[in-house]
């Protein structure tokens, strides 16, 4: 038969498991405060991260100026194609050529109806202020037949040096010749205006105005034949060559003939996001990462920031934009001459500077 336990020893047993409860719970609970304490140190001891990019953007690489589209004035059959891909050209070069059969009839016809008027102009006797004028309109006729001739002589020894593997000196002994005429016809629209300028200048007389008249008609029929010639604007590269010969020429910008750009030096146009465009500014450093060069980068400076937004025109890769986001353009010079093409899509990452650098760094700290 059990023995019945003392009520008084059962109490203090009782006490004394409580006891021994509560010091080990009071033991743990201060073990992971001081772990907790530690851990809080060591965070606030660990300095945090510095950006290292102030903004980021898609950019789209160019040539120098930009790339030029070059398109026709006026519709026709091409007739000849004299530029190629890469070809390294002058401005005024011939890249390509309409049919303008057409175009030299009216021009003989102009000529012929000029030199009658003429004659019958110099039947007439002029003296004083009327002969120094039309001695001034005379040298200015003979300046613009002048330019047209040489612009003729440069473009068959272009022609010549392009297609019949000619001398190329001969194109630049045109070139030089060329120039030369333009001066002079320079000069002779200075010296007509200074003419005509003086007080006690008489009017014109019908046959003088008849041969002005046919003069004009002469020079629209010229520049109407140069239309037909799509030249280099600049110095510079052809990019690609649209044009065949046999297809006919549209004046529409959207069917441009030849691609051109000046290859010297190359440029990014970026497109920043609104809410990063108070972050970025004219001679900020740039780094360029390009797919095609996945272990190399470019650098860059900020040369120019565009004053208004609009919608973003370089299609971005994995999730698409937004269509409500604006953008800002920003024209990115790179340095040096890089491996990049024309076109290429990139990323462009805006360096922080000193300034930016240091508010990044105050506003992270009271953050902590």
């Amino acid at each position: 038969m059990l023995k019945k336990i003392d009520p008084a020893v059962s109490t203090i047993l009782i006490a004394a498991a409580i006891a021994v409860t509560l010091g080990l719970g009071i033991q743990v609970l201060s073990d992971r405060a001081s772990l907790s304490d530690l851990a809080g140190s060591a965070r606030a001891d660990t300095p945090a991260p510095v950006p290292q990019w102030a903004a980021s953007a898609t950019g789209r690489v160019e040539p120098k100026d930009g790339e030029v589209r070059i398109a026709s004035e006026v519709g026709g059959k091409i007739a000849e194609v004299l530029a190629k891909t890469n070809d390294q050209v002058k401005a005024g070069d011939l890249l390509l050529r309409l049919d303008d059969a057409d175009y030299y009839t009216k021009i003989a016809a102009a000529a012929a109806e000029a030199g009658v008027r003429e004659r019958e102009r110099s039947e007439e006797q002029a003296t004083g202020l009327a002969l120094d004028r039309r001695n001034a309109e005379d040298a200015l006729a003979k300046a613009q037949r002048d330019v047209f001739a040489a612009h003729e002589a440069f473009d068959a020894a272009y022609r010549s040096a392009k297609t019949d593997k000619g001398a190329e000196d001969a194109a630049d002994t045109a070139r030089k010749n060329l120039a030369s005429k333009q001066d002079a016809l320079a000069d002779a629209k200075n010296k007509l205006a200074e003419v005509d300028a003086k007080p006690g200048m008489p009017l014109p007389q019908r046959l003088e105005s008849s041969l002005a008249l046919a003069r004009s008609d002469l020079t629209s029929a010229e520049l109407a034949l140069e239309r037909t010639r799509i030249r280099a604007p600049a110095d510079g590269t052809v990019l690609n060559v649209l044009a065949k010969v046999g297809e006919t020429a549209v004046p529409s910008p959207d069917s441009a003939l030849v691609v051109f750009g000046d290859m010297s030096s190359l440029r990014l146009r970026a497109e920043v996001e609104e809410r990063d465009a108070a972050k970025v500014h004219v001679g900020q450093r740039v780094v360029v990462k390009a797919d095609a060069y996945p272990d190399r980068t470019f650098e860059g400076t900020v040369t120019s920031i565009s004053q208004s937004l609009g919608a973003p025109r370089i299609a971005t890769r994995g999730p698409r934009r937004p269509n409500d986001v604006e953008v800002v353009e920003v024209m990115v010079d790179l340095d040096g001459h890089p491996p990049l093409f024309t076109g290429m899509r990139v990323d462009t990452f805006f360096k922080l500077d000193n300034n930016q650098a240091s508010a990044v760094t105050t506003g992270t700290a009271k953050t902590n």
